[in-house]
């Protein structure tokens, strides 16, 4: 009898077991585990400071929770190397097991994560490297990199051609009277910066301006005073050009004024990270710089809720538009979860491809979109968002004081642009 009823409590007791293994099974199919990569350390540890911010506070407001799915985030340190990037993101699908991948800094990474992406076939959402090196690549083998998403920042040449406007605007209007007609062109020694630099370089020279001179630093530069003091033997009337990391283009410009280079300077991405002014102060003054900005309430809202709960101010750029796009991919998680009925790598990639790449999905302010009015990608645009004063765009900006005043285009003006 006793031994019956051990034989009875020990089945009862498999039983259990095996309800709360199916259980446990069960819960860990309903976890999806989203890759992020950013410079967590490094020279652009700043950005990554923001990108984590931004995405975490944009998951908490749904609990991390999509239907009956909970998100766990895993962070990639691409460390600003895409050899360590490539090898961090592999550990993240072989070892942790991540089922989809968001957002990633530097054209270089982002490069070289395309063909890490295809052949693992994880879909890569909204990647932020902008070089034209990644749509030539893209666009070689639409269907190799069809699991790399559309980017979050558009090719440069679509951009930056508005500094070229603006200056000759400038010049046609009197409101800058360079001595000369020489420009100095500099930038990081990547992807993005000679991208970025590339069309500078087109535009000034069809434009009539003699470019002089062209200079390339690695990211951990911070000692500009040779190159900028050679700029200022040649009178050079604009210095142009990008610098990621804030300490190196912080540097260069209070370098610049240091030495007394007169040249106006063009300093793309300098507003890059929240505590720019801070390093850089009044030197600043005059700067021209392209960014998305902090412009309306709901906007500077969450910025102050960034400060309140990090410690820190953050940029519309590393940060803002890492908030708009973690909140695209929430969308597009909930678009996955309604067409499915479920979420997986497969339904991502299918949204993706369907919805995301032809315009059928997109985030806009009527979603709450704090930066741009309309995140939107189409066949004739991808790997780029469609780029123009409705959808995806950033001003020219002059600084006075730690405050950036739009100076092009026309329509969008508050100040004209100054040279002292």
């Amino acid at each position: 009898m006793k031994q019956a009823k051990r034989g009875i409590l020990l089945a009862l007791a498999v039983m259990v077991m095996m309800v709360f293994a199916v259980g446990g099974v069960q819960a860990e199919d309903k976890v999806i585990k989203v890759g992020i990569t950013a410079p967590l350390t490094g020279p652009s540890a700043i950005w990554g400071q923001n990108t984590k911010a931004s995405v975490e506070m944009a998951f908490e407001a749904i609990d991390y929770k999509i239907g009956d799915y909970k998100f766990e985030l895993v962070w990639i340190d691409s460390q600003s190397d895409p050899a360590k990037a490539t090898n961090a993101f592999s550990e993240a699908v072989e070892r942790k097991g991540i089922t989809v991948a968001f957002w990633d800094i530097h054209s270089s990474v982002s490069v070289a994560l395309m063909d890490v992406v295809s052949n693992y076939k994880i879909p890569l959402f909204f990647p932020l490297g902008a070089a034209t090196t990644i749509n030539k690549k893209w666009l070689s083998d639409p269907e190799k990199y069809s699991y790399f998403g559309g980017k979050a920042w558009p090719d440069p040449a679509k951009l930056s051609i508005a500094y070229v406007e603006c200056i000759n605007d400038a010049v046609k209007n009197g409101t800058f009277k360079p001595k000369t007609k020489k420009v100095a062109i500099y930038g990081e020694d990547n992807d993005w910066g000679r991208s970025f630099t590339a069309a500078l370089k087109k535009g000034f020279e069809t434009t009539g301006w003699e470019i002089a001179t062209e200079d390339y630093f690695p990211s951990t530069q911070v000692d500009f005073y040779p190159t900028l003091s050679k700029y200022k033997q040649e009178e050079i009337a604009v210095v142009a050009g990008t610098f990621t990391p804030t300490a190196g283009i912080t540097g260069l410009i209070k370098q610049a004024r240091e030495i007394g280079l007169e040249s106006l300077i063009i300093a793309d991405q300098l507003g890059g990270s929240g505590d720019w002014y801070e390093m850089v102060g009044t030197d600043s003054n005059g700067v021209l710089d392209m960014i998305p900005q902090l412009a309306t309430p709901e906007a500077k809202k969450w910025a102050e809720g960034v400060d309140k709960k990090y410690g820190f101010k953050p940029a519309a750029s590393s940060g803002g538009q890492a908030f708009d796009y973690a909140n695209f991919f929430i969308k597009v998680s909930k678009r996955v979860l309604e067409r499915f009925n479920k979420i997986d790598r497969e339904g991502y990639y299918k949204v993706l491809l369907e919805e995301v790449n032809t315009g059928k999905l997109t985030y806009s302010e009527a979603d709450g979109a704090i930066i741009m009015k309309d995140y939107m990608y189409t066949k004739e645009s991808m790997p780029d968002p469609v780029v123009d004063q409705q959808h995806y765009y950033f001003p020219v900006l002059q600084y006075w004081d730690g405050k950036g005043y739009i100076v092009y285009p026309e329509d969008w003006k508050e100040k004209d642009l100054v040279v002292k």
